[in-house]
């Protein structure tokens, strides 16, 4: 009798967060619109970082959001976390509100609003990866 081989399954298991849900994509943007009014952007910014034609935002910010697929919701994750980050690393809210609109070396002279209005996932993902990075997280 020929012995069968038995594979096993010994590489770890990847972490993937549960996706988000509507509920919590809707209460995303509603933090969203105070981020974008502490940060003193206009409607234009605010919809290019969010990805939406400018009236679709500018009827959700009067209404609350319509459907939002996953990249909206990427978006709008990327956007709490860089707020989070950044008030980690400022003590002062204002610091950190002004250090959104500041140039960076990092950025090669360009604020971080500047990269993050290249309007692209990624460019948001590129300044959380940054901020994650100063003040110690992943």
């Amino acid at each position: 009798m020929t012995p069968t081989l038995q594979l096993v399954d010994t590489a770890p298991q990847v972490f993937r967060p549960a996706p988000i849900t509507d509920a919590e994509g809707a209460a995303m943007f509603r933090a969203a619109l105070n981020l974008f009014r502490a940060w003193d952007i206009t409607d234009e910014a605010a919809a290019t970082l969010l990805d939406l034609p400018l009236r679709t935002y500018r009827r959700w910010k009067a209404e609350g959001p319509g459907r939002m697929g996953r990249d909206g919701k990427a978006r709008l994750s990327n956007l709490m976390g860089i707020h989070k980050a950044l008030r980690i690393i400022f003590r002062e809210p204002h610091r950190s509100y002004a250090w959104v609109k500041a140039p960076s070396t990092v950025f090669g002279g360009e604020s971080a609003l500047d990269i993050m209005l290249g309007g692209e996932l990624t460019d948001l993902m590129r300044v959380r990866r940054h901020l994650d990075a100063e003040r110690g997280g992943w």
